[in-house]
């Protein structure tokens, strides 16, 4: 199934959209938080994977919301960013250039949570539209005309890419995660998912949090890693995530990487059910999302900005 075979069609689901709009639903563009993204040095082969906390530079500088960084490429990554007019942008930055460059620039959106799609031609991102629609729409790395996709599903709340479907949590009561395979056949996977939706590397799968299954462990809620394999539609457990933390990673189809604080954390989900603290930084906030670059050389955190 293509991407393109969810593009806009010429349905009428405007009823449906006031609805949602009608119940309050609070969109993205609502009270972010300050935070900064800082780029560290890493390293993966055979003897492991180590993190040079040392190597931590803050790329951006200044109070306002810098967040959801992914990388594109082995160079370059993009992120959702806020100008001082209280608009929010997807950016481009290369590492190696040191230079920022607007993939958008609208004035009456909000573009969040920007990724790559599988075909390399386009930035995804949830797009909080001039009505207060809440979609995923495709941005063209040439700069050309931005694309909707899937149009009849929404408010998109956060999203996974798995090769050219994207699993979609839908703001609900209870959220919803729901997996296209089609404009007809759109499976509902789980309710309550966490906002970290990611395709395990090398597999069929897609893993989130359960936090419909949470437990309270030294004093910190934890919840379920659900793995759903898009293959047989079957859900099954990959262990407790971190406690007191909700974004993860993975660097390898094994190694998962979660964030606790100022330190970072390391699962092989294939051997241990143990998180192992592998990296401690010495930075002003605490780290909330991760990313990590292709070659696995490079890990992009967020962090609370307390300026």
């Amino acid at each position: 199934m293509s991407l393109h075979s969810f593009k806009k069609q010429p349905f009428a689901y405007i009823t449906i959209i006031i609805l949602i709009q009608l119940i309050g639903i609070i969109s993205y563009a609502h009270a972010q938080d300050p935070a900064d993204i800082y780029l560290v040095d890493t390293k993966n082969n055979i003897l492991g994977f180590k993190i040079f906390p040392k190597t931590a530079t803050r790329i951006t500088k200044g109070e306002l919301y810098n967040n959801q960084p992914k990388f594109i490429n082995d160079l370059q990554l993009v992120f959702s960013a806020e100008d001082p007019s209280g608009n929010f942008d997807v950016i481009m930055y290369n590492w190696e250039s040191g230079k920022f460059s607007n993939m958008t620039r609208t004035q009456n959106k909000h573009e969040f949570s920007p990724d790559l799609t599988n075909c390399g031609q386009y930035i995804s991102a949830i797009t909080v539209e001039e009505d207060s629609s809440q979609r995923l729409w495709l941005y063209p790395i040439n700069l050309g005309e931005p694309e909707l996709l899937y149009d009849d599903i929404q408010p998109v709340g956060y999203y996974g890419w798995h090769e050219d479907i994207a699993a979609l949590s839908v703001i609900d009561e209870p959220s919803r995660l729901v997996y296209p395979y089609s404009r007809e056949d759109v499976h509902e996977v789980a309710l309550n998912p966490g906002r970290s939706i990611q395709q395990r590397p090398n597999t069929t799968e897609i893993v989130f949090l359960d936090k419909n299954s949470n437990i309270v462990a030294d004093g910190r809620t934890t919840y379920e890693l659900k793995s759903f394999d898009t293959e047989t539609r079957e859900t099954s457990s990959l262990g407790l995530a971190l406690g007191g933390s909700e974004d993860f990673c993975w660097v390898d189809k094994n190694k998962l990487l979660m964030a606790r604080g100022k330190e970072l954390y390391l699962r092989q989900v294939n051997k241990s059910i143990q998180w192992e603290k592998i990296a401690t930084f010495d930075i002003p906030g605490d780290i909330s999302r991760i990313s990590i670059s292709p070659d696995h050389k490079k890990l992009a955190l967020t962090v609370a900005s307390l300026n």
